[in-house]
């Protein structure tokens, strides 16, 4: 069984064991060959949310995110710097230059795009909506007057505010263990998270009484690059087709997911 800590844990925590917090972070954004020649790959990837990325009971990074990104730093044979993120830090940490790769369970859509370039598909993600079994929630007009935690700036965000009729009310975190915390404390009735984290949760809240409602988004995983950075985003999907053929993505995303890779989109 997976064993989480605490936030406040977690913060204090990474500072002993290393890991780069975006403040004070003077890393730059590398090419290949800087990659190459200084021998680290920095990598943003948010580590409150498993089973993507999280803190184990040890205090080492787990996860398929960081499975994926120790795989790439393997094969280009350097060192793995892991950088934490938040969701909405994401592609500011990219676009500043404080990351060279976004592992971070990150969905593309048109407008990631117009600042980001994304490496083909890696492992699968949906999300939905989960509240009580007693709560009737059959179309998203039924959020009406309900109360609904979901992340800043996260793809369950963007589809909820699509979707969610004008009477509900949308309560938005800046980190995923803000947004659990207030579905698990009753401050909000519905939430609005990936399929993974929300059995977690329901799994380690069974009083809760939660149940699938609703399907928000049904998109895979991709890294995301910075704009122009050609020579990294090929050598990256070298990497990634390989491990696809080989099924070393396919055994992460059974061992972290509890499904298979799928036939994920390039």
């Amino acid at each position: 069984m997976l064993h989480f800590l605490p936030r406040r844990t977690l913060l204090s925590s990474l500072a002993a064991l290393g890991l780069s917090s975006l403040c004070g972070l003077t890393a730059q954004a590398a090419t290949l060959a800087d990659i190459q020649a200084h021998k680290v790959l920095n990598v943003g990837i948010q580590t409150d949310y498993p089973p993507y990325g999280y803190i184990d009971a040890s205090m080492k990074p787990q996860g398929s995110d960081v499975a994926t990104a120790e795989l790439i730093a393997k094969q280009l044979g350097v060192k793995l710097n892991i950088v934490t993120v938040t969701s909405p830090a994401r592609i500011p940490a990219l676009q500043a230059g404080k990351v060279d790769l976004i592992i971070s369970s990150m969905g593309k859509n048109p407008e990631r795009e117009k600042v980001v370039d994304f490496t083909i598909s890696y492992a699968p993600f949906f999300s939905g909506l989960y509240a009580n079994k007693s709560l009737a929630i059959k179309q998203f007009g039924d959020l009406a007057g309900k109360t609904v935690s979901v992340t800043r700036g996260s793809l369950q965000d963007d589809a909820l505010t699509k979707l969610a009729p004008a009477g509900a009310q949308i309560k938005r975190f800046e980190d995923d263990t803000a947004t659990i915390a207030s579905f698990v404390t009753g401050q909000s009735q519905v939430l609005a998270h990936s399929a993974a984290v929300a059995g977690l949760t329901m799994q380690r809240n069974p009083k809760l009484g939660a149940e699938y409602k609703l399907l928000l988004t049904d998109v895979p995983c991709f890294i995301g690059v910075a704009k122009g950075n050609t020579a990294l985003l090929d050598q990256v999907n070298v990497i990634l087709r390989t491990a696809k053929a080989d099924g070393t993505l396919n055994a992460i995303s059974e061992k972290y997911l509890g499904r298979p890779l799928g036939n994920l989109p390039e």
